[in-house]
C-alpha cells in the first residue's frame, strides 16, 4: 500500500470538511442533539411519571405530528436537491418562472409528497398499536396546517442557504429539524427545559402546537389561544423565509454563483 495515496485521499477529505462550517456543524450536533433530546424526555419520565394516562397514545401522536413538520420541510428541500443533484439547477431559474411562482409550485408538490409520505404510516398506527390520531377530530386539521406552513418555512430557509451557499449546505437540509426537536417540546411540556431554553422555545411555534395536542388528548378540550400563537409566529416566520429566499438569489445572481451550482 502506497501510505502517500492513502495520505493524499485523507487531505482531501479533511481540507473539504476544514473549509466547511455546514460539514462542520454536521458531526458534531447529530450526537449532541440525541443527547439533549432524550435527556429532557428521561427527565420528564422520572418526575412526572403519571403524567399521561395513555403514554403510548399521547407520544405516537405527537410523533406523528413532528414527522408531518419533517416530511414538509424535507420535501420542500428535496426538490432543490434533486435539481443540482441532477445537474440542472441552472436550468431551472433559466425557464421562464418567477420566484413566487417557484416557491408556490414547491408548495404544493411538497404537500403531496409529505401527504404520501404520511398516510401509510398513520393507517398502520391503529392496528398495530391501537393510537388513531383522527382521534384529535376538527383541531387536526388547524394543527396539520400550522406544522405544515412551519415546515414550509423551515424549507425556505434551507434553500434560501443551498442558493446561497451551494451544495456544502445539503447537511443543514436533513438535519435543521433535528435541531429544533429539544426546543419544540414535542414530547413533553416547556417546564421541563431550563429557563434560558424556555425562552428560546417560546419564539418556536411548534411549542404552543404540541402543547395544544397534549391539551386535547388529555382533556378532551381545545385552547384556541395556543394556536393563535402559532399561526401568528408562523406567519412572522414564513414572510422572514421568503424575503431571505429573494435576498439570497439576488446574492447569489450578483456573485454568479447560480452558473455552478451543480456542476
Amino acid at each position: 500500500m502506497n501510505f502517500n495515496k492513502m495520505y493524499g485521499l485523507f487531505l482531501r477529505h479533511f481540507y473539504l470538511i476544514k473549509s466547511s462550517l455546514p460539514r462542520i456543524l454536521d458531526l458534531i450536533y447529530w450526537p449532541t442533539i440525541q443527547i439533549i433530546l432524550w435527556g429532557f424526555i428521561s427527565k420528564f419520565f422520572s418526575i412526572y411519571s403519571d403524567y399521561y394516562s395513555n403514554t403510548l397514545g399521547v407520544i405516537l401522536t405527537c410523533a406523528i405530528l413532528y414527522d408531518i413538520l419533517f416530511r414538509s420541510s424535507i420535501s420542500f428541500n428535496m426538490l432543490f436537491l434533486e435539481e443540482i443533484w441532477s445537474r440542472n439547477f441552472t436550468n431551472l431559474f433559466i425557464a421562464p418562472l418567477k420566484l413566487k411562482e417557484i416557491i408556490v409550485s414547491l408548495i404544493f408538490t411538497a404537500l403531496i409528497r409529505t401527504l404520501i409520505g404520511l398516510v401509510p404510516a398513520i393507517m398502520l398506527t391503529s392496528p398495530l398499536f391501537g393510537v388513531s390520531i383522527l382521534k384529535l377530530g376538527l383541531p387536526l386539521l388547524f394543527l396539520f396546517l400550522s406544522l405544515y406552513l412551519f415546515g414550509i418555512t423551515l424549507g425556505l430557509f434551507v434553500s434560501s442557504g443551498l442558493i446561497r451557499f451551494g451544495p456544502s449546505f445539503e447537511n443543514i437540509a436533513w438535519s435543521s429539524l433535528f435541531l429544533l426537536a429539544p426546543l419544540g417540546c414535542i414530547y413533553y411540556p416547556i417546564e421541563i427545559l431550563p429557563e434560558l431554553f424556555q425562552f428560546i422555545a417560546k419564539g418556536l411555534p411548534l411549542v404552543y402546537i404540541f402543547d395544544e395536542t397534549r391539551n386535547i388528548l388529555l382533556n378532551g378540550s381545545i385552547d384556541y389561544t395556543n394556536l393563535k400563537h402559532a399561526y401568528l409566529l408562523n406567519l412572522m416566520y414564513l414572510i422572514i423565509g421568503i424575503v431571505l429566499f429573494y435576498l439570497s438569489f439576488l446574492r447569489a445572481r450578483i456573485k454568479g454563483t447560480l452558473i455552478n451550482m451543480g456542476e
